[in-house]
């Protein structure tokens, strides 16, 4: 399993000083940072597509083009994520209505993008409670995540990270709402560390902690004894560039916990 990173300028000094090592580097698309990148490593594309905003035509399916066939982006990603706000959803909801509303706005979306590259270069990404972003109840169901999944034909990207939150915030145990998740049709996989807020909301791309450590590790013992499919690549999602990310992009994180997580995506052959 190839093992990739968030490209930030502290990864890739310690590249050059030869402390870690990637097989690629994981990146928006943005074009300048992807030049930058491939200089050291191949990078592939994290798209910022999200099935429900409709938002394709502002990515551009030129652009879509362009980056696969320019990159080592292997698959088209988008997040689970219609803004139940917008569609006057309360995030709360229990009604089936809201449930089969927020299907239909993400199928509107999924569905060109598999019409144009095949369900098999398409992967749905679980999302990550926000009461900003809009995230409703439901969207955090492994039954509709996988619903969505199996009803497309398309590949699922899985963030343990957004995984645990979302148990976390329906109260149940961690491994048992993963298991849930259709890990079946598993083709990347995502990791960074959780850190909870004043307001008790978990937040994602921070350092490991002790529990992310040992969920993660029990992930990656379910996919190395099959019962979980191999994903392609295993991303460490710390560390970046800009004001949301410089303050988590430390040097010392980055040397300390990449070399235990490729030994780790190296562990599954």
């Amino acid at each position: 399993m190839k093992f990739a990173l968030n490209y930030s300028p502290q990864a890739a000094a310690l590249l050059d000083e030869g402390h870690i090592q990637i097989d690629l580097y994981k990146c928006p698309d943005w074009p300048d940072l992807i030049a930058k990148a491939e200089k050291q490593r191949p990078i592939y594309v994290h798209f910022p597509l999200i099935a429900g905003r409709a938002n394709t035509e502002k990515v551009g399916w030129s652009n879509i083009d362009h980056l696969l066939n320019t990159t080592d982006t292997f698959y088209i990603n988008t997040h689970l994520a219609p803004n139940g706000n917008d569609m006057g959803i309360p995030l709360d909801t229990h009604d089936p209505a809201h449930r089969e509303q927020l299907i239909e706005v993400m199928l509107r979306d999924i569905e060109p993008l598999v019409k144009r590259y095949g369900k098999d270069k398409i992967i749905l990404e679980n999302a990550l409670w926000d009461a900003e972003w809009g995230i409703a109840r439901p969207l955090l169901e492994p039954e509709l995540i996988r619903m969505m999944v199996e009803e497309t034909g398309c590949g699922f990207l899985m963030d343990t990270a957004h995984a645990i939150a979302s148990a976390r915030y329906f109260g149940v145990d961690e491994r048992d709402y993963i298991s849930r998740l259709p890990v079946r049709q598993l083709r990347e996989l995502h990791i960074t560390g959780l850190k909870q807020e004043e307001s008790g909301i978990w937040v994602d791309h921070f350092a490991m902690t002790d529990s992310d450590w040992t969920l993660n590790e029990w992930a990656v013992e379910q996919i190395r004894t099959g019962k979980w499919s191999k994903p392609w690549v295993l991303s460490f999602e710390y560390g970046g560039i800009g004001p949301l990310f410089e303050y988590r992009s430390q040097s010392s994180v980055i040397a300390d916990q990449v070399p235990r997580l490729y030994n780790l995506a190296k562990s599954v052959t």
